[in-house]
């Protein structure tokens, strides 16, 4: 099997820990840029997206490629913000590495952990790299125990800081127990190999001994030679440290300050070193394939992105090869598509291409049919690769057109925002006659509602962001109903037996059946199964969808004349609706994990106010001179949160939030009668 030259890796982190500047300094120390873009001055090459640049954080992962000591790295720089965590999500489905960025003075943040178990769920290996470290209130060590038993894992060491705060100066490596020194100023210039300075060689020694011992284990002939004493091969133990991180035996940990160009050429030189090229990782899943050039094509569509000219599939090639002009299966839906052009993507600038093959991420110009978690494959050896799941909205707005006239253009850049973006739901309330938008928080919908009126040219009136509300039951019930109705001509008839469970939350809605001898035949359960979830889509409480059930179909008769799909699917409605009033319906409300950074001497008002908001306050500790409070609160009570934490704290504290779970809320809706 060939293995190529190349690194397909992504940079996350909580939101502002400084994921693009580090993207932004590696375009330049790679040579792809000639100039430093910040993004505190809207000239960052990652952030290109206009909404990026005005609010200074980054909302769409962008991909761009760069060569660094003879090795390709195909870099996707993702957004921090919990509202865009799908880009998140659907870059750590691609990528065979990733590189975790820790603010070296708030550490680990409830975002990082996040996107940590999401590349545990993808089985990404990472690398740690603590920035920030020229900040006020930094420190290194200190984040590197948050890493440990915050993330549950063992972290190789690789560097210690040389100065603190202000007077950061440098790092040691402590593989060649150099230190590495860069000039004072904000300046690129490269870094300095000299001794490491009295002052920290005991320190560095005894880092080296633990490192040391987390990694020589790696390799047979290297522990025996450290356990004998003797000298340490460099190349050796550069190998063993690659097979650790590789094997996720360990994280390996770097140190620097992106921002005053402090540790970037290190860190380059660490994920060639240390991160898997494609193939390294072998394939487990049950929907993954082995990588193979010379196979058959399986690719996996990841990001769709609509603009003047079409769509813009972004799809990562796992086996085989792709060019210009074929045509493939989209296994997914069972549709042929063609590939019309192919280009290699930095950020918004493309560059053409005739062929890509496994290994590569590229982007496509031609398909019609393909969405976001689409497998692409040879026709003639057709795979389903492991799709993309997009989390479930918390949080819907009602919108509409302005005039009437804008309907069609709402509708179709409805569309396309959906198809790029699959963490947006749309429905409609038939009762309200309201076309509902749904997303992961306010900042999300906000932003999409901005799209349609910049890229769309649509003006669209809102509601207020509403809760997105689920129901679910308390205990279970078994209904029998019969669907009976004669009224002239064929009539409609379908008796059937339902039992209704409750489920562990986030367990979603199940549908079982134990039919036999024939009670009902065999092309009616599909349509029971039909009206079950149709139904569950509005349940008895306040008509929200239902959750964390299963609905077993246990019993039935039909008749042989007036029995059809239409009134079993009828029956099942029905059914599940009496059994949903049987069974204790319960409102769930989403509640989230949130954490509030404060002064010391406003930790009263913070927790009384969090108190008020119904909130339970989980855990305090100190971060610098800072408390850091952390609760669970129900979503509907922190609308509007930012105004009056900053009243309580001058100005002084901040919040972050993400969805964490369901829950039973304390009011109850009265029961929808039907």
């Amino acid at each position: 099997m060939e293995t190529r030259n190349v690194r397909n890796i992504g940079i996350i982190a909580h939101v502002d820990a400084g994921k693009t500047t580090t993207s932004e300094r590696i375009l330049y120390y790679t040579g792809e840029n000639h100039r430093l873009g910040e993004v505190h001055d809207g000239a960052a090459t990652m952030d290109y997206d206009p909404q990026e640049q005005a609010r200074g954080i980054t909302i769409n992962s962008a991909a761009t490629t760069v060569f660094w000591q003879g090795t390709q790295i195909n870099l996707i720089d993702t957004p921090g913000h919990i509202d865009f965590n799908i880009e998140v999500n659907r870059s750590l489905r691609v990528l065979d590495g990733a590189i975790v960025l820790f603010d070296g003075v708030a550490g680990v943040e409830p975002q990082t952990e996040t996107n940590w178990r999401l590349a545990d769920k993808y089985r990404v290996p990472r690398l740690a790299f603590i920035n920030k470290l020229d900040r006020t209130g930094a420190d290194f060590l200190r984040v590197v125990g948050m890493i440990e038993a915050r993330l549950g894992v063992a972290a190789a060491v690789l560097q210690l800081p040389i100065g603190t705060e202000g007077d950061f100066s440098g790092v040691i490596d402590l593989v060649g127990m150099t230190a590495l020194t860069w000039p004072t100023g904000h300046d690129a210039a490269p870094y300095t190999r000299g001794e490491i300075p009295p002052a920290l060689r005991a320190e560095a020694e005894r880092h080296r001994g633990r490192l040391l011992d987390t990694v020589v284990d790696q390799d047979d002939a290297l522990l025996a030679a450290y356990l004998d004493g003797q000298p340490l091969d460099e190349a050796a133990l550069h190998a063993a440290i690659r097979r650790g991180t590789l094997a996720g035996a360990f994280v390996p940990v770097l140190a620097g300050s992106a921002f005053k160009n402090k540790g970037v050429e290190p860190l380059l030189d660490a994920a060639v070193a240390y991160l898997p090229a494609p193939g390294d990782i072998a394939a487990t899943g049950e929907h993954d394939v082995a990588f193979d050039p010379g196979g058959p094509l399986a690719a996996l569509a990841f990001k769709v992105v609509q603009d003047d000219h079409g769509a813009l599939t972004f799809v990562r090639l796992y086996r085989g090869r792709l060019a210009v002009g074929d045509s493939v299966l989209n296994t997914t839906s069972g549709k042929r598509e063609r590939i019309a052009r192919l280009y290699e993507m930095h950020a918004d600038r493309k560059r053409e291409k005739t062929r890509a093959e496994a290994g590569d991420i590229v982007a496509l110009v031609g398909l019609k049919s393909t969405v976001t978690g689409d497998t692409l494959a040879d026709a003639a050896h057709p795979v389903v690769l492991e799709r993309i799941d997009a989390p479930e909205p918390v949080i819907d707005i009602a919108i509409e057109p302005r005039t009437q006239a804008d309907q069609q253009q709402l509708s179709r850049g409805l569309q396309a925002l959906l198809q790029e973006d699959p963490s947006l739901r749309l429905r409609q309330d038939a009762e309200a006659g309201q076309t509902i938008l749904s997303g992961m928080g306010e900042l999300q919908l906000e932003v999409t509602l901005e799209k349609l009126r910049t890229r769309f040219k649509v003006a669209v009136s809102t509601g207020q962001p509403q809760v997105a509300y689920r129901e679910t039951i308390a205990h279970a019930a078994t209904v029998a109903h019969v669907h009976k109705k004669q009224s002239g001509g064929p009539g409609q008839f379908a008796a059937l037996t339902l039992q209704v469970e409750p489920l562990a939350r986030g367990e979603g809605l199940q549908f079982d059946d134990r039919i036999s001898g024939g009670a009902i035949p065999r092309e009616f359960i599909p349509a029971v199964a039909a009206g079950v979830m149709r139904a569950a889509k509005s349940g008895v409480l306040a008509g929200h969808p239902v959750v964390d059930l299963k609905v077993t179909l246990l019993d039935g008769g039909y008749h042989e004349r007036d029995s059809s799909q239409q009134a079993f699917e009828l029956a099942a409605g029905q059914a599940l609706r009496l059994a949903l009033q049987q069974a204790g319906p319960v409102l769930l409300e989403p509640v989230m994990a949130v954490e509030v950074v404060t002064p010391q001497d406003h930790i009263g008002d913070v927790i009384g106010d969090l108190n008020r908001r119904r909130g339970l306050v989980r855990q305090q500790s100190a971060r610098g001179n800072a408390a850091v409070i952390e609760a669970h609160v129900p979503l509907a009570q922190m609308f509007g949160y930012i105004g009056n934490l900053r009243a309580l704290s001058s100005g002084r504290a901040s919040f972050t939030m993400q969805f964490d779970h369901y829950a039973p809320t304390q009011r109850q809706a009265e029961p929808i009668i039907r």
